[in-house]
């Protein structure tokens, strides 16, 4: 993004009387990463911008496709418009990154090569070294605060032990930076990550259903339709974390993954009882009503199902969760999340949208008029 605001090729634009600020033209950049070197051939390059908007990254600046197209088309990095998601993941990273630049420009860093049982590792310190020098610099009001941030970083793949036994605590235990944050890294490595299965290859997976007991042995919980029909429906933990390929580290993952468990039925039949367009919900005299639901996350997610598209609808709501308690209902339709309208879009991307999102989700939704 920085090195294609300093070519030129992010700028203001104008098409159709409308000018679009910090965007770049689709064409333009493709061109650009086979001249640079970041794609070898024009198909890798889309396929890279791709998987940038599918981690929102990049957007079209009017939100109308939702694939990147390589055509005159005006798009444009998320962190530009302030639309770009800040989960507490992207935060924990960003927080890590900050810490290790700042560690590895010190003179006399904690950051040492050292060996434990005849092994050398890079970038290791203390725990207890760490605590110390995050309670000197002001980066942790005090020891238990520096050992909640370096928790955090361990289960976020930032740091580990060096040879994964420990989790992070205040003592003469040996961790190391996971990542080196100062090498470069080409685009083309996006493409050979071990993709975990995707959420909207997984229809039926209701992807933030509560579980009515958090028991591990009870994954399902009773979802009443309209017409008092009821089925199970399998449930899954909001950002539940898998281990590392082939490492039994139960702590992190270097990228945490939703967990899918078989697909089960998820009710495949709509609960409306005719489809609605977003002609009809928005026009003059439309028997709906708009209602703003705060939904806060709990361990296990928010509570409802999503499905339909162009409008969405909410298909299912867990009567215990917290989107019950906010006053969500099913047949509800999904006017906006967290501030960014979403009638035009299909439920898959909706639910990318609140999986990437804050704990606290703010929805506006219709609802029909009694």
């Amino acid at each position: 993004r920085l090195r294609l605001h300093d070519g030129k090729l992010i700028k203001d634009r104008r098409y159709h009387l409308r000018t679009y600020p910090n965007c770049f033209v689709a064409k333009e950049l493709t061109d650009w990463l086979i001249d640079h070197k970041e794609a070898p051939d024009r198909e890798t390059g889309i396929r890279l911008m791709q998987k940038l908007m599918d981690h929102y990254i990049i957007h079209h600046v009017c939100d109308e496709h939702s694939d990147y197209k390589d055509a005159k088309l005006l798009y444009r990095f998320r962190k530009d418009d302030g639309t770009f998601p800040l989960s507490k993941d992207v935060k924990v990273f960003m927080r890590g990154q900050s810490l290790y630049e700042k560690l590895v420009s010190m003179e006399e860093s904690i950051l040492k090569v050292r060996e434990e049982n005849l092994v050398k590792y890079q970038r290791t310190f203390l725990g207890c070294e760490m605590i110390d020098w995050l309670v000197q610099e002001g980066e942790a009001e005090n020891r238990k605060e520096a050992v909640e941030l370096g928790r955090a970083l361990l289960e976020h793949g930032i740091i580990q032990h060096v040879s994964n036994r420990h989790h992070f605590f205040d003592s003469d235990i040996l961790y190391q930076f996971w990542i080196n944050f100062r090498r470069r890294r080409r685009l083309t490595e996006l493409l050979n990550e071990n993709s975990s299965r995707a959420l909207s290859e997984s229809p039926d997976s209701p992807f933030c259903l509560r579980k009515l007991n958090p028991d591990p042995g009870n994954t399902s919980f009773l979802s009443v339709q309209t017409n008092k029909e009821i089925k199970i429906v399998s449930a899954v933990r909001r950002s539940s974390i898998t281990s590392l390929a082939g490492n039994s580290n139960p702590y992190f993952s270097t990228t945490p993954t939703l967990v899918f468990p078989p697909v089960a039925e998820c009710n495949p039949k709509s609960v409306l009882k005719r489809p609605v367009t977003t002609e009809e919900l928005l026009s003059p005299g439309a028997p709906y009503v708009k209602k703003t639901l705060t939904i806060v996350g709990d361990a296990v997610g928010w509570g409802f199902v999503v499905r339909g598209g162009r409008p969405c609808h909410i298909q299912a709501v867990d009567p215990g969760g917290p989107a019950a308690a906010a006053g969500m209902k099913v047949c509800q339709f999904v006017f906006s999340v967290n501030g960014m309208y979403v009638l035009h879009l299909d439920y898959q991307t909706i639910s990318s949208l609140i999986m990437t999102g804050p704990r606290t989700l703010v929805m506006e939704v219709m609802e029909a008029v009694e």
